[in-house]
């Protein structure tokens, strides 16, 4: 099953689910079934502005975004879908923060609702640090669909990788 990477932590039956819709070349028409427009986030200016936005909805305390940014070095498989980076520091008498979010650039093809599903997962971080129950409950606050789209969006990359490497 090392072909659906992407998978591994998901169950078997799952697992045999997408293993039999990606032999049977199903996969992609599912997906674009699914979701079939691109989003329109194309670069860093408007990923900041969107980001931006989900965070002033659901997490207005939240120190504010120092950068935002596509990254086509991110490597998806080892680096997961996108990254956060939180800094705190003592300047004079005051805490600054620094809160940084960087999406794999491959997502700049992707439907809009995966890539709100990254978004709101390394959101998710900003407030809770690790993928404990008041992680996932944060995310599927900020997106009720988190966790179907989660998998959608891990089966749309074995369909990619399927369509990169036919």
């Amino acid at each position: 099953m090392n072909t659906l990477k992407y998978l591994t932590g998901y169950p078997e039956s799952i697992q045999l689910q997408a293993g039999e819709l990606l032999d049977s070349g199903r996969l992609g028409d599912y997906l674009q079934r699914k979701y079939p427009q691109r989003h329109p986030v194309q670069n860093d200016k408007a990923l900041y502005d969107y980001i931006n936005g989900l965070r002033n909805q659901y997490l207005r305390k939240s120190p504010p975004l120092s950068q935002v940014r596509y990254d086509s070095k991110l490597n998806v498989l080892k680096q997961a879908l996108g990254m956060h980076s939180y800094q705190s520091r003592v300047q004079g008498s005051k805490l600054k923060a620094h809160n940084s979010i960087t999406v794999a650039a491959l997502f700049r093809e992707a439907p809009p609702e995966f890539l709100r599903m990254i978004v709101v997962h390394e959101l998710a971080h900003f407030k809770e640090k690790e993928h404990n129950k008041a992680f996932y409950q944060l995310c599927c606050h900020m997106e009720p669909a988190y966790h179907q789209l989660e998998l959608d969006t891990r089966l749309w990359l074995l369909w990619r990788d399927r369509q990169k490497n036919a």
